[in-house]
This record gives C-alpha cells, sequence and structure tokens, in this order.
C-alpha cells in the first residue's frame, strides 16, 4: 500500500456501546454526479471475488466496493459507521451481545431483497467453509447470530469484544445474497452479487469491470460511471510505464520507492502527479525466541541499539515510509514510542556491545536474516541487506541475507527453522487490538515461540472488553513497553500510501487512509 498530500487519521472515538445511529445527510446513496469511466491498475492479483475466501488487499478492494457491511469506515476516520444498518450497539455491559437493525428498502443488485437471513447466511456460511484463504480466522469469538425479525440482527459472542463493530464494517463482513450463494462451499464462477455501490460486471485473470449499482442504498455516492481494473500481476515496471503511456488513469499499489520518486520528479511533462496518503501497514523483524542465536536477548538488544531506521528508510525507501518505534502505528489510538525509549533513534555500537556482553556473548555474532522476495513489498530484499550491512558495520555481527519464495518462507517459519525474519502487516480494521492480539494473543500469526501472561491473561482480555475505545491507552502502553523490554519484535517501519493519478483525475485523497479501504465512488475524472 503506497501514497503525496498526507491527510490525517482520525483517532478512534468513544461510543460504541452507546450505540451507531446513520448520521444526517447519509441518505441512500447511489449515482451521484455521474462522471467518466475511470481505469485502475495494480500489480497485486484479485485472488478470490468469494468473501469468505478473499483475506488479501486485492480480494478485500472489490468486496469493499461490491458488497454491503452492516457498518462501514468513513473517509479519514478509524471509528465505523452505519453502512447496511440503521443502527447498531451492544446491548449489555460486557460487550458480547451485539444488536444491529438494517435499514429500509435493501437490495441486492440482482434485485433480490436483503434482509437479516442474508446478513446471518453470510457469518454462518464464512465460518462453516472455514477457509484457509479467508476471513473466518478473524471471528473465533462468534458465537451465534439471531435473526428476531427480517431487520433485526444480534450477534451472541463467546467472549467480550468490544472491537466487533470494526471487524465487521470490514471486508470479512460483506453481505451475500443467500440466494446466490452455497451454504457449503465456495462460489468459483468468478462472479459476485453484492449491496455494495458497485457491481461486478466481468472478471478475467487480467482486468475486472465495474458499473454502478443503482439499487444502492448506502452511504457511498459515486462521482464516476464505473471502473474497470487492471492486474499487472506483480509486474511493477508495466504498471508505471501504463500510467506514463495514459493506458491507466491511475497507478496503485505496487510502484516501487524508486518509480514514486522518478514521476514525482518528472511529472511536469509527463501529465501525471503523485497523491500521498496515510497508512496503518507495518513491518517488522521477528525473532525466534527458541533458536540458538535469537533466543538470547542480549543479540535481539544488539540488533535494536543498531538497526538505523532512517538511514534504512532514505537509502530503500526514498522516505516513502517513517521510521516505526512501536506496535501500535502512528494514527490509531494506542500508539506510544516504547521501541524509542529503550533503544533510540539513533545507532549505539557501545550499549549494543554491552548488551551482548551482558550476555555472556564474545566474537562476532553470526546471523542469517531471511528474507521473501515480493510479499511484503519488491524493496523487501534490499531492506534486508541493508539492516545486514548496518549490523556488519559494527563489528559485532557477521550477518548475511538469504531469501525464498513466499511459500517455502511460510512453510519453514511454522518449522522454526529461521533465527530472524521479516513480517510484513496490513490491519484488517484500524483498531490497536489488530496490532497486538494476532501477533502476541494465543495461537499468534508470527510462530516465534513467544508468550507473556500478563499480555495473553491480562491485557489483551481487558483491552477487547473495553467498548470505550479511547480508554484502553494505558493497558497498550504496557503491553508496547513488555513487548519492547522483551523483543520478540523490532518495529521497522510504517508505509505511506501512493498512487500516481493522470492530471484530471480527482479524489484519491479520499481512497487513501488507515481503514485500508480504497474507495472507488470518490475518483472523479474530468
Amino acid at each position: 500500500m503506497n501514497m503525496r498530500k498526507q491527510w490525517p487519521v482520525l483517532p478512534i472515538a468513544a461510543g460504541l456501546a452507546s450505540g451507531l445511529l446513520t448520521g444526517c445527510g447519509a441518505g441512500s446513496g447511489g449515482s451521484g454526479s455521474g462522471g467518466s469511466h475511470v481505469v485502475v491498475g495494480m500489480s497485486d492479483d484479485v485472488l478470490a471475488t468469494d468473501p469468505a475466501s478473499g483475506y488479501d488487499p486485492g480480494s478485500w478492494l472489490l468486496f469493499n466496493n461490491v458488497f454491503q457491511s452492516l457498518l462501514s469506515f468513513p473517509n479519514g476516520g478509524t471509528e465505523p459507521q452505519p453502512e447496511a444498518a440503521k443502527a447498531c450497539s451492544f446491548t449489555d455491559s460486557q460487550a458480547q451481545v451485539y444488536r444491529c437493525t438494517l435499514k429500509d428498502g435493501l437490495k441486492f443488485s440482482n434485485g433480490d431483497p436483503l434482509t437479516s437471513e442474508d446478513v446471518k447466511f453470510s457469518f454462518d456460511r464464512m465460518l462453516k467453509i472455514n477457509d484457509a484463504a479467508g476471513p473466518a480466522i478473524m471471528f473465533p469469538m462468534l458465537g451465534t447470530v439471531e435473526t428476531p425479525n427480517a431487520k433485526t440482527v444480534v450477534f451472541k459472542l463467546k467472549v467480550p469484544d468490544a472491537t466487533f463493530p470494526s471487524k465487521i464494517a470490514s471486508g470479512a463482513g460483506s453481505i451475500v445474497d443467500h440466494r446466490q450463494y452455497n451454504a457449503n462451499g465456495l462460489r468459483k464462477d468468478g462472479k459476485a452479487v453484492g449491496s455494495g455501490p458497485y457491481k461486478l460486471d466481468s472478471f478475467s485473470k487480467d482486468k475486472a469491470v465495474f458499473s454502478v449499482n443503482d439499487t444502492y442504498q448506502g452511504t457511498a455516492k459515486t462521482k464516476n460511471s464505473g471502473v474497470t481494473l487492471k492486474f499487472f500481476h506483480g509486474d511493477q515496471a508495466a504498471l508505471k510505464q501504463a500510467v506514463l503511456d495514459n493506458k491507466v488513469d491511475i497507478a496503485y499499489r505496487g510502484l516501487t520507492a524508486k518509480d514514486i520518486a522518478d514521476i514525482d520528479a518528472q511529472n511536469d511533462n509527463k501529465g501525471v502527479d503523485v497523491v500521498e496518503g496515510s497508512s496503518a501497514e507495518v513491518q517488522h523483524l521477528v525473532f525466534n525466541l527458541d533458536d540458538p542465536v535469537t533466543g538470547k536477548l542480549g543479540v535481539r538488544k544488539a540488533i535494536a541499539y543498531l538497526l538505523d531506521r532512517d538511514a534504512l528508510i532514505q537509502q530503500v525507501y526514498r522516505d516513502t515510509a517513517t521510521p516505526l518505534y512501536s506496535i501500535i502505528p502512528a494514527g490509531i489510538a494506542g500508539h506510544n514510542t516504547a521501541f524509542f525509549d529503550a533503544y533510540g533513534a539513533r545507532p549505539s555500537r557501545a550499549k549494543a556491545a554491552a548488551a551482548l556482553h551482558a550476555d555472556n556473548i564474545t566474537g562476532k555474532v553470526k546471523l542469517t536474516l531471511w528474507s521473501t522476495p515480493s510479499r511484503y513489498g519488491p524493496a523487501t530484499d534490499q531492506e534486508l541487506k541493508t539492516i545486514a550491512a548496518q549490523l556488519n558495520a559494527s563489528g559485532l555481527f557477521q550477518a548475511d541475507v538469504k531469501s525464498v519464495p513466499f511459500d517455502q518462507y511460510e512453510k519453514d517459519i511454522a518449522k522454526g527453522k529461521y533465527g530472524v525474519y521479516v513480517k510484513g502487516w496490513v490491519p484488517d480494521y484500524p483498531d490497536a487490538d489488530n496490532f497486538t492480539a494476532p501477533f502476541f494473543g494465543k495461537g499468534n500469526v508470527l510462530d516465534n515461540h513467544y508468550t507473556n501472561s500478563t499480555i495473553t491473561g491480562t491485557l489483551i482480555p481487558r483491552t477487547a472488553a473495553q467498548s470505550d475505545r479511547s480508554a484502553t491507552s494505558k493497558e497498550y502502553g504496557q503491553l508496547q513497553d513488555i513487548v519492547a523490554q522483551q523483543l520478540p519484535v523490532l518495529p521497522v517501519w510504517q508505509a505511506k500510501q501512493y498512487a500516481v493519478v493522470r492530471d484530471g483525475v480527482y479524489g484519491l485523497e479520499y481512497c487513501l487512509d488507515a481503514s485500508t479501504v480504497f474507495r472507488f465512488w470518490e475518483i472523479n475524472k474530468s
């Protein structure tokens, strides 16, 4: 995810327990000012058109535009607001019963009515299919979905989870037509029937074509007549050339930092502009605590003292990212600077040497940094080589880098073969919970053999139960301080988002924020 005008991200606000109501001026959506058809190019593929399967950025881009969720994230905001729902709220003090009332007149793009039966069907189906590449992993807390009547949905949770509204506002909360989808299996015909602001007209290997859904009832106001999404299958050079040659109106996701810098430098005579937005995408170094080398705290601290984030970002990312000194990124409530406070911003060989000495480590530390070439961005290998060079320059390490394809990478991590490796994270929803529970909760996604009973037994459950999200800062601060001291991971950078647009294309600033929702409807082409 990548972007040039910095647009602020609003912190998560209190008030989930008191309910979410449709605000003034948020009536029915549908076609707004009309406008031209827009062509968007990106290097990602869309791996699924069925919301029970897709859990990748490309697929969620499709879901966010073709399907409705009960709630959605407004432009620049991180607090979910009603979308298909008229109102939603927790009806108990424990954040375990969540009730939503649907708006009147909801319809799918094929004309079928959307009722509470479809909402229940969508969640039940997702959990039953439990696809390995799908979002069911986000809902271990969901017990039952009840439908007292056609307009009311009641979610009963197994454990308190005040972030449940944010989860159902994401692509994982997409509502499908129960008449059009199999309850027991995925849809594999490349089609999609939703109630969102766009219809999927066609889907093929190289492109997807969308038109405005005239039956849509929601908050979005479309400013174009449709969108064609062209897939460049990881070919960043071809994507760059396409926008320069006016073959696409927008280049989104996949341009390298060098591409962005080059285009920005020559845009006066190319008819293009670089648009920057905020992002909550992060990247960490992950340490395997069972490894004979990185299992030693002194080694991990030495790396933390030697990492020069500023130099790394300038050399590799051309300032298209910012240094990250916390587990929770800037712009998300709960963010602090625990790693800056513990290890500083400037490398210190003396402190690194002292950390190794305190752990009785003498001689150069032999270390391999493991990378995968494209999954976490096209510059990942170069990034790891730069970090290795920083470590070696201290005279304390003998570090090298090895890179393997992602499938093998994931298998080897699960087997504990790597001591230190890189992991990127694009949030499912913009809440501190999504940057902590997946990494440090039970059954975490890092496979690094780290556990802390205070985090898993107290801090994560306590924050999950707090419906006033602004009241969790103390606990999240404590969690980040613990992680900074024990160093199971080392935060490296937080991304900015970029899109390159042709002259006469507007609205991209509303597509690039911490919610990660790319809003087709905000794009206007003159």
